[in-house]
């Protein structure tokens, strides 16, 4: 097997240096060559000819968002972007994706020896993931101006696609509905998973929690721009948030988020840092686990997109409690590894292609005595 081939693309000499040595401790991977600009990086790939670039956001002369338009034009490949822990830098990555960018990699390379680690173990799963994926093309979404959509579907300017789908759906929209809260977990991967379902659902499903593996700074943006192009309100998570039909609630960055009854009839939101070591935070097991929990019989668990296990066991208690779990399907899937342990493990009530997933929460949550 041929090893694959990356260019990193990034004006800081550490940081290249610092890739360079974590992706070649892997045999299957060779970093053929190295740019310190966007005008450079760009001569190295057309010359190189790589399988997958890993591209700074934030470079002079030319940024990262202006290479990765003349990449996604010229010479499409699989690119990830390295991008700074701050909102600013969440704001451009997430600008990144939407021009087609597969995924991305955080700059906090000045940890400890042990997270550094972890981050070389995800860099390497995410460039394999790369290079085995197609998805390079930019989303047919166009943002619309902050302010929200607030349910109108006219608010989402020229995107027809996307008031197609709202109307697509819209068709089959519940009156009222047994399923009290739906809850999506993923991670790599992900962002544009959980973008394709929570655009397409109506403005009176169930509540969503949406736990996405993404560093404290990134999930608020994330909440922003989905809220944008949603009929659904998107908020990240907040301490003491009413649990209502209509409302999409994003898991902050380094928080667990679980739900709290306080009354028969109303639940709320509850973040917590525990439990202690887990490996991510927040947790897709810790959220299904307390909304299975919580909501026993009435709620949905949907496993999408990302590396490792976390979502087996929270499926796994799901199941228990009378509750239906979906898990995304490999072809669709940017890593198949989340939805491939709750399958192995026999806990997926069904097997969804991407596109198929939004209409498939739908008529569950639609269809009386669908979890009886």
């Amino acid at each position: 097997m041929c090893p694959i081939r990356v260019v990193i693309i990034d004006d800081s000499a550490f940081m290249r240096r610092a890739i360079s040595q974590m992706l070649s401790a892997d045999p299957e991977i060779h970093v053929v060559g190295s740019a310190r600009d966007g005008h450079e990086g760009l001569e190295k790939v057309r010359s190189l000819k790589p399988h997958v670039v890993t591209l700074d956001v934030e470079m002079p002369r030319l940024g990262g968002l202006e290479t990765l338009k003349f990449l996604m034009q010229e010479m499409p490949l699989p690119v990830l972007m390295v991008s700074s822990l701050t909102t600013e830098g969440a704001a451009a990555t997430f600008e990144a994706l939407d021009l087609g960018a597969v995924d991305f990699i955080p700059k906090n390379l000045g940890l400890a020896a042990l997270d550094i680690l972890k981050i070389q173990r995800e860099l390497i799963v995410k460039v394999k993931a790369a290079a085995r994926s197609c998805k390079v093309q930019p989303s047919p979404v166009d943002f619309p101006p902050a302010g929200g959509v607030q349910g109108r579907v006219g608010d989402h300017g020229s995107s027809s696609q996307f008031i197609g789908q709202v109307r697509d759906v819209q068709q089959l929209r519940p009156m009222r509905s047994q399923v009290a809260l739906v809850t999506i977990g993923a991670s790599t991967g992900g962002p544009k998973a959980v973008r394709t379902i929570v655009s397409a659902l109506p403005a009176d499903t169930p509540c969503v929690f949406v736990v996405q593996h993404m560093p404290p700074a990134f999930t608020g943006v994330f909440a922003e721009r989905l809220n944008r192009l949603s009929a659904l309100e998107v908020q990240e998570a907040s301490a003491g948030a009413v649990i209502r039909p209509g409302l999409v609630l994003i898991a902050p960055g380094g928080k667990n988020l679980q739900v709290l009854r306080r009354t028969p009839l109303e639940a709320v939101v509850s973040l917590s840092s525990e439990p202690v070591g887990s490996l991510y935070c927040p947790s897709v097991d810790v959220t299904f686990k307390s909304a299975a929990a919580a909501f026993p019989g009435r709620c949905l668990g949907v496993i999408l997109t990302g590396m490792g296990s976390d979502g087996r066991e929270g499926a796994r208690e799901m199941r228990r409690r009378g509750c239906k779990v979906l898990a995304q399907d490999e072809k669709s899937c940017v890593v198949y590894g989340m939805p491939r342990v709750v399958v192995e493990a026999g806990l997926a009530d069904k097997v969804v292609p991407l596109e198929l997933m939004p209409k498939e929460i739908l008529g569950l949550v639609q269809t009386p005595g669908a979890f009886n």
